[in-house]
């Protein structure tokens, strides 16, 4: 099952990968004052709120807000080569291991996206784990646009399978899922 794959690569990334995990913890710290990782409250299956983990790719300060709505200038240097690579999404291999989100599934939005959420709830998202990638993200689709969204997520889960997940990861590290863009970044809502 995909959940066994999903296993199986937090493991391989904490077993062959840990010290980009390393280096990219020691380039976040070095590059800008404040912490290698960075926790934020995303809402998950059932609507429960778990902490989601990730390389700390904006300035110490920087809003709580839905990355659509934060400016590009709170990136720091090395969280735009992190972000564009993906690796600031690795620490998310923990949630993995916690069984608080997938590979691949609807991105959990914050607490605070309250329309999102309701959306997400009236169309059956909420009753699948959420993802670190998903069709809606490779697709380009943001969280400036919760309707939408929210029905791209429920188609997904209306298709989903080992198979289309898969081509998800493949489109996924071809250099998808772009849909969380800052503000003023090229291509942003």
């Amino acid at each position: 099952t995909m959940r066994l794959v999903d296993y199986a690569f937090a493991l391989t990334i904490l077993l062959g990968f840990w010290w980009v995990l390393l280096a990219a913890w020691i380039a976040v710290r070095r590059d800008s004052p404040g912490p290698g990782l960075f926790g934020q409250p995303r809402v998950g299956r059932q609507g429960k709120v778990f902490t989601c983990w990730k390389f700390r790719t904006m300035q110490l300060g920087t809003a709580q807000a839905g990355t659509h709505e934060v400016s590009a200038a709170s990136v720091t240097r090395v969280g735009a080569f992190l972000r564009r690579t993906k690796i600031d999404e690795l620490p998310q291999v923990w949630n993995i291991l916690r069984g608080e989100i997938a590979l691949i599934g609807p991105r959990p939005c914050l607490p605070v996206q309250t329309e999102l959420v309701e959306e997400r709830r009236k169309r059956g998202v909420l009753d699948v784990l959420p993802g670190i990638s998903g069709l809606a993200q490779v697709e380009g689709i943001d969280m400036s646009d919760p309707v939408r969204l929210a029905r791209r997520d429920a188609d997904y889960i209306a298709l989903r399978g080992i198979l289309p997940d898969i081509r998800l990861i493949l489109r996924t590290a071809r250099g998808g899922g772009q849909g969380d863009r800052v503000r003023g970044q090229a291509g942003s809502a």
